[in-house]
């Protein structure tokens, strides 16, 4: 029987690993601001919003590596899936990444930004994307956490809905997550104006807090 190592101790055992990939994420990201500042005329007018796109794509992505996503198999597995999809949507629906399209013809274009929020990658027609890049990871990072907890919350005595709705340690940071998306697609169409200024501040620190969470009731 192999035994599968997650949380702290995937952390402690697999240092190197762990630190490569920190260093491999924050050696690109360096590089891709670097290029970008060099090869366009944009200037750093605060250095936390530079930073914070990336501190979203590295906690996610250490958080999801450093726990065991089992592959979906089985009926436990398939209705996680399809939970952890619709809270995906839930997310995407409320941070602005998806709406309501005018109904015009479909347009597809690039918007440049600085690296982590942009290129953004604006879809009108049907439905309107605005895929911000550290949204996308972010999010996507946020709900394969949410899987692995609904995985979980379904092993045991209780299955089903029934079981999900009362594992505390899952309903409540997918609350956690919900709000902190509303607030990261209210700051997004408030962005440049002052009323804005601080809503990715407490957006950041409310996804860092849900990414915690999820994280510690995985740890073991």
């Amino acid at each position: 029987m192999t035994e599968t190592i997650s949380g702290p101790d995937a952390l402690a055992r697999r240092p190197t690993r762990t630190l490569r990939l920190l260093a491999g994420l924050i050696a690109v990201e360096i590089l891709l601001v670097g290029v970008y500042l060099l090869t366009t005329e944009a200037a750093v007018l605060s250095v936390r919003y530079v930073l914070y796109p990336f501190v979203w794509v590295n906690l996610g992505v250490l958080a999801v590596y450093s726990v065991d996503v089992p592959r979906p198999s089985g009926r436990r597995t398939a209705a996680a899936t399809v939970v952890a999809v619709l809270y995906f949507g839930v997310l995407a629906w409320t941070t602005g990444l998806v709406g309501p399209g005018s109904g015009a013809d479909l347009s597809v274009r690039l918007v440049g930004a600085m690296p982590g929020w942009g290129p953004i990658l604006l879809v009108g027609g049907p439905v309107n994307l605005t895929l911000v890049p550290f949204e996308v990871v972010g999010y996507v990072c946020l709900t394969a956490l949410v899987y692995v907890s609904l995985v979980r919350a379904t092993a045991g005595v209780f299955s089903g809905i029934l079981g999900l709705a009362t594992c505390v340690s899952c309903v409540g940071p997918v609350i956690a997550g919900v709000f902190s998306g509303v607030l990261g697609g209210a700051s997004t169409a408030l962005a440049g104006s002052m009323s804005g200024a601080y809503a990715y501040d407490l957006s950041t620190a409310l996804f860092v807090v849900t990414v915690g969470i999820l994280w510690y009731t995985l740890r073991e």
